[in-house]
This record gives structure tokens, C-alpha cells and sequence, in this order.
């Protein structure tokens, strides 16, 4: 037998087991179950496939990737990464522990990166099936009370004497139908007692929206990490009237993804004919700024040969690859002979820029030919310019004045233990200094087609002059260095598609408004009652204006309709005759 609500709380509360809140003093505290290793696996994946841990992993993803935009990574910039290394002795190693030199291959942004694939996919795949039911669905029948609802309105249309008004009010459904479905409504009509009615619903496109949003957003997570395994980024460096192969031997750096074949790389060569640059002139306000850069290329691949000419932010594509034109400088071509006038070094060196005026820092390594390895580090200045200290800088970073001082060092190179050393670079632990500041012997000072003697009668090193023969000026003295990054991108089209596609279903799904909609006809005495009645699913601003506006439409179309069958009725009214 059931006990009233109105028996005594305390008589009530002992019958309650021992371990309830609100049991008599003494009792246990509550006890929750035992979820077990498959009850605490299924909570996971719950908490792990709500929307909320989604959009947090979203935002972790995001701010994952910042140090990316910070700090050089290996796989786009390597030579920043040892250039960081020697700006931040202390700190490099510290953040390299955590992989920030490697930020979007690191354990960690992998962790969140695969995390947040799972928790998409076990967002959609739900949603998506329970999306697939709602549309096969019908509108929801009609609710009994739609004066409950906030976004109600009634009418009552009037009907000739001795009409039907259940045919009429048949009539305003039947109008009420036609009406919805041409706004783009799913309808479906319910008659009940003598009370007709139309239910409509639109705004499916809201959650299709959502869903493609979020598709496309596993889309991008699938193009990107599959695309990756298939892309590669290198770097060369190519001087005026060089050749550079798209082959492994001739890439100063090389990252490839896991799945590229290097030795499958598209046969084709890069020359570079001329690098064109102008710079503001001097006295102007934008002095010494450059204006527009462009490596002028020939390329050929297999028996194609085209002139190309690359830009910065306007890259050459070749077969597949992107080719972007990422740095540039001056290369001096250096000559160095021996005390007996054999030449045992001649090339065109790539000079590292260090300021905006094109002050240049470039190294010479002799490895053989001399009885001692030498070493060289070298200023380059395209217009010669002295401090107050004594110092060399240059003024303008075109060829106005060129000099070159170099500082010469004698000894060990360390590149015969087969330890990796930068061309950049030079380390002169095992060497001792024969000329330059800190010795006795000053450093050499050249400019175009000058030629200076080595310390200790080792020989002589040239600048030479790459201008052609009675030619006035610098202009062309010195050759031209250009910096290129060859980015191949297999997932890039897949990507941008996906994105277009999240943007669309985006859009969808914040500005489709979800609604549904209801109208009712009701036969009275000499009138057909009509109520209209609106609910949003979500936040829909614009509903009470819709309510409105079908309310007024309808009830004209209603009276129109009425006004219409009156008339027809009297003009089919026999004429009474006339009795004299």
C-alpha cells in the first residue's frame, strides 16, 4: 500500500534505504556504483566525444602551433635554427628538449593533433546518423495549446450565410500548406475533432551545416597529415650563371615527408641569368629600400625550356613544385693561388647579408693546395663607409663603392674528421690568425679586380671583377646570390577545399535559422478561426516577424478565397422576374 504525501517526513525517511541523503542520523554515507574497467572506458570515450572537449582541443591545437610562428623550425628554416642556436646558447638546447625547433611533428602537439581527430569523428558519426532519422521524420503534430507559445496570433475570417465553413476552414489549411511549402517549409497536416491544422518545420540546413562544419574539419585534419607524408621543403642557394638540379646532392637542405621517394624527385634544372633589383636612390626619403626583386631563370625539364622569373610572394610553378624566391645577396668571386701562382681556389661565395644597407659576412675555406689549411672570413661592402671608430660599414646596399676585408686564419678546418661543418661558418679553435684585427698584420682589404699577398708567403687571393671589359662603374662587378625554397604540397588542394567547405557549412549553420511553424482552422458559426503560432530551436531573432508576416499573408489569401466563393455564388443566383 502507498503512503500520502502528507504521512510525517521522519515516518517517510524510515524507509528509505540506509545510504539516502536525507536517511535518519546514524545511517551510512552514499555509496555511488562501481563503474568497473568497462564503465570507466565507456565514460571516456564519452567525455572524450562531447563537443565541449572538441572545441577544447581546437583551441590547444591553436595554441599549440603559436611557438611555430615564433621560434625557426627545422622543416622550414634550418639555417635559422643554427643561427639560433648561436644568438641563444643557453636557451636553444633548453627549448630544442621540448621540441620547439620540431613544434608540428613534437609528441605533444601530435597528442592533441590525433586526440582531437577522435573526438570529431565521434562527434559526427552520432550526430549524423540522428540528423539522417530527423529529416526522414514528420513535423511534429500540431500542440493542443498554441496560445502557450510567445509567438501567437489569431484572426477569424467571416463566411457568407448558409456557407460550408468546414469546407472553408479545409480551404485555409489547404492554403496554409501550399503556402509553407512554397517558403521552403517540410509540412504535414493533422485533423483532429473537427480542428484542422498544418505543422512545418524548416532549418535543417542549420545541423547539416554543423556537421559539414565539422566534417570538413576532419577533412582538413586527414589532407593535412596524410598530404604531409607526400610533401617535401628544400632550400638552395644559386648564383648568377649556376645550375641547380632538382636532385638530393645539389639541395643545401632537404625535409621530406616519410613517404617521399627521393629518388623519384622531377628531373628538371633551375639556371639563374640575372637577379634584378632597384633600390630607392640615395637622398630620397625611402633611401636604400629596395623596391622589386625578380630572379630571371631558365628552366628545363626534359626537353622543355622556358624563362621564368620569380618574385617574392609570386612563386614559379614546375612540374608540381612551388619555387619561392626567399633571400638574396651578393657572392664576390674569390681566386686564391699559390706562392708558386697555381690557382687552388676560385668560386663565387654567397655572402650572408647582416643589414639592410647589404654589409655582408662570407667565409672562404681552402682544404687543400696550400702547406696549411686556410680559412678566411670576409666583410663585403657595396659602398664603403667609415665610422667615427674605424669601423667598416656599408652606406647603400647597391655596388657604389665596393671593398672586401678579409681576415685570414691558417691551421686546422676540422672537415677532415668527417664532422659536418656549415659553409658559413668558420671555426677557428685549431687555427691561428696571420691577418685581421687582434694580430699584428692587418686584414687584407680588396676591392673588385685588386689582388692582395698572404701572410707568411702563402700566396695571393683576388677579388675578381665579374664587369665586362672597359665597362664604367660597379654596376656589374660583383655577382648576384638568390635564395630559393622548393616546397612540393600534395594535401594544399585538399586542404583549401576543406576549408572552403567548413566555411560554407559555418554559415549555415549560424545564420539558417531553425523554426518551426503551426496553423490551425477552426469552424465556427458564419466564421473560420484561425491561429498561428512559431517556436525557434535556438536563437532566431527574425521569428516574430515570420509569425507575422504569414499571418497577414494567409489571412488575405483566406478573405481573398472567400470573397472569391461568395461571388460565385451569387452570380450563379438565378434573377427573380419581374411581376407587373
Amino acid at each position: 500500500m502507498s503512503r500520502s504525501r502528507s504521512e510525517p517526513a521522519a515516518e517517510q525517511a524510515t524507509l528509505r534505504p540506509d545510504d539516502h541523503a536525507d536517511a535518519p542520523s546514524g545511517g551510512s554515507d552514499p555509496v555511488q556504483p562501481a563503474l568497473g574497467p568497462v564503465g570507466w572506458m565507456r565514460w571516456g570515450w564519452r567525455q572524450l566525444t562531447s563537443m565541449r572537449t572538441a572545441l577544447v582541443l581546437l583551441l590547444l591545437l591553436a595554441i599549440a602551433a603559436v611557438p611555430g610562428s615564433l621560434v625557426p623550425q627545422r622543416s622550414a628554416d634550418p639555417n635559422g635554427v643554427t643561427q639560433y642556436y648561436a644568438d641563444n646558447p643557453d636557451l636553444a638546447p633548453i627549448l630544442d628538449n621540448l621540441s620547439m625547433f620540431d613544434v608540428y611533428t613534437s609528441p605533444w602537439f601530435s597528442a592533441i593533433y590525433i586526440l582531437l581527430f577522435i573526438s570529431l569523428i565521434g562527434c559526427v558519426i552520432p550526430r549524423t546518423r540522428h540528423h539522417a532519422k530527423a529529416l526522414r521524420a514528420k513535423p511534429p503534430r500540431t500542440p493542443a495549446r498554441l496560445s502557450r507559445l510567445d509567438d501567437h496570433r489569431t484572426a477569424s475570417v467571416p463566411v457568407p450565410a448558409g456557407a460550408d465553413t468546414a469546407a472553408a476552414a479545409d480551404e485555409a489549411v489547404s492554403l496554409a500548406e501550399a503556402q509553407l511549402r512554397r517558403s521552403g517549409y517540410r509540412v504535414e497536416r493533422y485533423d483532429a475533432r473537427g480542428r484542422l491544422s498544418v505543422s512545418a518545420e524548416r532549418g535543417y540546413a542549420r545541423e547539416t551545416g554543423n556537421l559539414v562544419f565539422h566534417g570538413a574539419l576532419v577533412g582538413v585534419l586527414i589532407a593535412v597529415g596524410v598530404g604531409g607524408g607526400f610533401t617535401y621543403t628544400g632550400q638552395s642557394v644559386i648564383v648568377e650563371d649556376d645550375t641547380f638540379v632538382n636532385t638530393m646532392l645539389d639541395y643545401a637542405s632537404f625535409n621530406p615527408g616519410r613517404f617521399v621517394d627521393t629518388d623519384g624527385l622531377s628531373p628538371y634544372a633551375l639556371t639563374l641569368d640575372e637577379f634584378e633589383v632597384t633600390y630607392e636612390p640615395a637622398g630620397s626619403t625611402a633611401a636604400g629600400q629596395a623596391g622589386d626583386f625578380s630572379a630571371n631563370l631558365t628552366v628545363r625539364n626534359g626537353d622543355d625550356t622556358s624563362a621564368e622569373s620569380v618574385r617574392v610572394n609570386h612563386p614559379v610553378d614546375i612540374d608540381g613544385d612551388r619555387v619561392y624566391l626567399m633571400g638574396n645577396g651578393y657572392a664576390p668571386t674569390i681566386t686564391v693561388r699559390d706562392a708558386d701562382g697555381e690557382i687552388v681556389f676560385s668560386e663565387s661565395v654567397p655572402f650572408l647579408p647582416q643589414d639592410t644597407n647589404m654589409t655582408s659576412l662570407g667565409v672562404i675555406k681552402v682544404p687543400d693546395g696550400l702547406p696549411d689549411q686556410l680559412g678566411m672570413t670576409a666583410f663585403f661592402y657595396p659602398t664603403q663607409f667609415e665610422l667615427p671608430s674605424g669601423a667598416f660599414t656599408s652606406a647603400y646596399p647597391a655596388l657604389v663603392n665596393p671593398v672586401m676585408t678579409i681576415n685570414v686564419y691558417a691551421g686546422d678546418l676540422g672537415i677532415d674528421d668527417g664532422t659536418p661543418r656549415s659553409v658559413y661558418t668558420l671555426d677557428p679553435t685549431d687555427m691561428t690568425q696571420l691577418a685581421g684585427r687582434g694580430v699584428d698584420e692587418p686584414a687584407l682589404e680588396l676591392a673588385p679586380g685588386d689582388t692582395a699577398q698572404l701572410p707568411d708567403g702563402l700566396g695571393t687571393v683576388t677579388f675578381e671583377n665579374e664587369s665586362p671589359v672597359g665597362a664604367e662603374g660597379y654596376e656589374e662587378s660583383v655577382k648576384r646570390f638568390v635564395s630559393l625554397s622548393i616546397h612540393r604540397d600534395v594535401g594544399a588542394p585538399w586542404v583549401l577545399a576543406f576549408a572552403v567547405l567548413a566555411t560554407l557549412g559555418l554559415l549555415a549553420g549560424l545564420f539558417v535559422p531553425r523554426r518551426r511553424m503551426w496553423v490551425t482552422a477552426t469552424a465556427r458559426d458564419g466564421s473560420v478561426d484561425l491561429e498561428y503560432a512559431g517556436l525557434a530551436r535556438g536563437e532566431d531573432p527574425t521569428l516574430a516577424a515570420a509569425v507575422d508576416k504569414l499571418a497577414a499573408s494567409h489571412e488575405a489569401a483566406v478573405r481573398e478565397r472567400v470573397s472569391a466563393e461568395r461571388t460565385d455564388a451569387a452570380a450563379s443566383t438565378p434573377d427573380t422576374p419581374k411581376v407587373d
